[in-house]
This record gives C-alpha cells, sequence and structure tokens, in this order.
C-alpha cells in the first residue's frame, strides 16, 4: 500500500513539474512579465491638453502596478524631439507615447525597430507606407464638438426666451490656434451643433497663432466677448478664454465650453460643459498588446487604418464631462445622451451635411457643398475637414 501512495504522490510531483514547464514556456513565448513604458509631452500637466493625456498615463500606472515602469519627458518642443526620444529609446522603453506633432517620431523609428512608437496623429496618414513600428492615434473629437455645440444651442435658445438677447445676437465665438484642419473640423462641429438648435446662430473665430499662450488667449476670447459673443469654446492650451469669460460675468450673462478638460474649477460660473479626446482606450490597448506579445492593431478597437486608428462615442474614445446644471438649459441632458447614442450606433454622417457651401481658407478655389454630407475620420485619424463655411463663419483679425 505504501508503494502505491510513493508512486502517485511521484506521478503528481512529476505531472506539476511538466505543468510549470509548460506555463513558463508560454509565458515566454505568449507574453510578457514587464514593460519599460516613455511619455513625451509638448507641454505639462498645468495645461489642459497635456493633462488630459497625462490621464493615459495614470491609467497605465494604475492598471498594471509594478510590472511597468514609466518614464516622462515634458515640456518638449517639436523641433526639440529628436534627443529626448533617444534618451528613451536608450533607457530601455519598449513602447513610446508622444503627444506632439513633430516628424521625427516617424523618422527615428526605424532605427528602433524593436520599439514601439505610437503618436497622435497630426496629419493624413490614409496611403502613405510608414514604419511598422510607427502608430498613430486620435479620438473622433468632432462628436464631442457637435454634442457641446446641442449644449449651447439649447443655452442660446434659452437666453433668447429670457429676453436675455434678441435672436440676432444668437453668435457663439471660437478661439483657435491654427487654421489647421484639425482646428477648423473642431470648430465647424461645434457651429452645426449649435444650429441644429438655433437655426440663425453664427460663429466668430479668432486665431492666437500659437497652441499655448494664456495671454493671448484670454485677449482672442474677449476680444470676441467685446464682439457680443454670447458662448466661447476653444482650441487652444490654456485655460484663458475660460478666466476671460468668467470675469465677464459681473456685465452680462456669458457661457465656457471647454475641450480636454472640465473648467468649472477656474470658471465655475460661465463654465457650461466639456468634451475631450479619451486616450486612454488607445495607451491602455497598446500596453496590453505588448504584453501579449501581439500586435497593437489586433488588440485596439477602433477603426483601424494600417498602423493608424480611431474612434469616438462607440468606443468609448470621446466623453462628455462637467455638465453644469445650474447654468444649462432644461433638457440639456437628454438631448446629449440622444445624439451620443446616436453616434454609438454608428450614425455619423448627420453632422457635416446641410444646405452650406465652404472653401479651404488657403486656397479659395477647394470648395466643398454639404448638401451632399461629409464624412470626417473615414479612412484616417487626422480631421480632414478644412473648409470655413460661408456666411455663417466669420474669421475675427
Amino acid at each position: 500500500m505504501k508503494r502505491v501512495y510513493i508512486t502517485t504522490a511521484l506521478t503528481c510531483l512529476v505531472m506539476m513539474a511538466a505543468f510549470i514547464g509548460c506555463f513558463r514556456v508560454l509565458n515566454l513565448t505568449g507574453g510578457r512579465d514587464s514593460l519599460k513604458v516613455g511619455f513625451i509631452y509638448d507641454n505639462d500637466e498645468s495645461t489642459p491638453y497635456t493633462y488630459n493625456f497625462s490621464l493615459a498615463r495614470d491609467a497605465v500606472a494604475k492598471k498594471y502596478g509594478e510590472k511597468v515602469e514609466i518614464l516622462t519627458c515634458s515640456n518638449v518642443l517639436d523641433e526639440e524631439m529628436e534627443e529626448p526620444l533617444r534618451e528613451l529609446a536608450d533607457e530601455g522603453c519598449d513602447i513610446i507615447f508622444f503627444n506632439g506633432y513633430s516628424e521625427k517620431v516617424r523618422q527615428l523609428a526605424p532605427e528602433y525597430p524593436d520599439i514601439q512608437f505610437c503618436q497622435t496623429s497630426y496629419m493624413d496618414m490614409y496611403g502613405q507606407t510608414v514604419p511598422a513600428n510607427y502608430h498613430t492615434f486620435k479620438g473622433e473629437a468632432y462628436q464631442g464638438r457637435y454634442v457641446s455645440g446641442i449644449a449651447s444651442g439649447l443655452k442660446i435658445r434659452q437666453m433668447i426666451s429670457d429676453g436675455i438677447i434678441s435672436e440676432d445676437r444668437a453668435v457663439v465665438g471660437f478661439v483657435a490656434a491654427f487654421p489647421t484642419s484639425e482646428v477648423i473640423s473642431g470648430y465647424t462641429a461645434f457651429l452645426l451643433g449649435v444650429r441644429s438648435v438655433v437655426p440663425q446662430a453664427v460663429m466668430q473665430v479668432c486665431y492666437t497663432g500659437t497652441w499655448s499662450s494664456y495671454a493671448q488667449e484670454k485677449t482672442a476670447a474677449q476680444k470676441l466677448l467685446d464682439n457680443g459673443c454670447v458662448i466661447i469654446s476653444q482650441h487652444t492650451d490654456t485655460i484663458g478664454p475660460a478666466i476671460a469669460c468668467e470675469e465677464s460675468l459681473d456685465e452680462r450673462e456669458v457661457c465656457f465650453v471647454g475641450y480636454n478638460q472640465s473648467m468649472s474649477e477656474v470658471a465655475p460660473g460661465s463654465s457650461l460643459v466639456a468634451s475631450r479626446i479619451c486616450w486612454e482606450p488607445y495607451v491602455l490597448a497598446a500596453v496590453d498588446a505588448l504584453m501579449m506579445n501581439k500586435k497593437i492593431e489586433s488588440v485596439v478597437s477602433g477603426r483601424i487604418h494600417g498602423t493608424d486608428v480611431s474612434a469616438g462615442f462607440e468606443k468609448g474614445w470621446v466623453e462628455m464631462i462637467d455638465l453644469n446644471l445650474q447654468a444649462a438649459a432644461p433638457g440639456t441632458r437628454e438631448a446629449m445622451d440622444s445624439t451620443i447614442e446616436q453616434f454609438r450606433r454608428g450614425n455619423d454622417n448627420f453632422v457635416f451635411r446641410g444646405d452650406y457651401t465652404g472653401a479651404d481658407p488657403d486656397d479659395p478655389s477647394d470648395t466643398i457643398d454639404l448638401r451632399n454630407g461629409y464624412i470626417e475620420n473615414e479612412n484616417t485619424s487626422y480631421p480632414l475637414f478644412h473648409y470655413v463655411l460661408n456666411d455663417i463663419i466669420t474669421i475675427v483679425e
């Protein structure tokens, strides 16, 4: 009887050893125990754009803990990208994320074929040949802009009904950095969202010529407010426009619509709502892919265009934040939710559509007629709508 027990025990030990051996082999071939992840920011976390992107880094740290070592470089100008990029590569990073617009990332990627380089998209990658280890990604921001416009339109309609403004004062302002397609796409979607509620609404746009300048952005917002704009939004990187709106409340009712970050703390009285690109789904999926030794695009969920990926509300890549119920018009939450549900169902062909024409500000011969509609982000994560709509959008110098 003792021999049977001994034999059984030996058999169990052999099976256990074999199992552990197989597990180790599978672990070596099917996944990793640790990663080194690099993040490069074009600014620091005091600015809304970089703060919003840093949330993805925090999500990686929270999910993986000690399995991931994270290295971060901040305030890196596009033209100064090469040195920090090489430093992170030499430090042994397995994957590097960058939220800026430097061409250097794509140029240097072939020199480090074992490192994955993931950059927020900054140009149309459709049909372009890129290194296999170079990836671009961006949330479909126009969706959040349009929903913000709906909230703004409802507020304007309430202001008209309450006699605060007349119908001919349905004017929104937009503080913009540069007339790039990304910026134009965003402010056009915002205005069309407003006009879906208030058809007579128009927009004034003031360019700052820089992505990040508190003084210039605040000055631009003040100029728009002085011109009679009742709601201000922005595609720049500081809190300047929000502060300008908050400081104007003593004189008249105005609202601010944020992007990338809630402004309720710095502008509690004027902040209406904000939208943000959620970088977390892509960044987490990309890290997951490396942990499993898989191709990033086989794990990321979105519209896949080679090594370029985008998505909107349907994948959690865009979200609305901090609706101010004290300032919002009745029914705003319901109207926003209804439109978001359309996006989630894949119905996205209603935004850039209507009896509108527009032209490229750099090439007036390049025009568009939106009666047939326009689908944004159809083939690339970078927004390509670059037409300033005639009669309803004015560029303020």
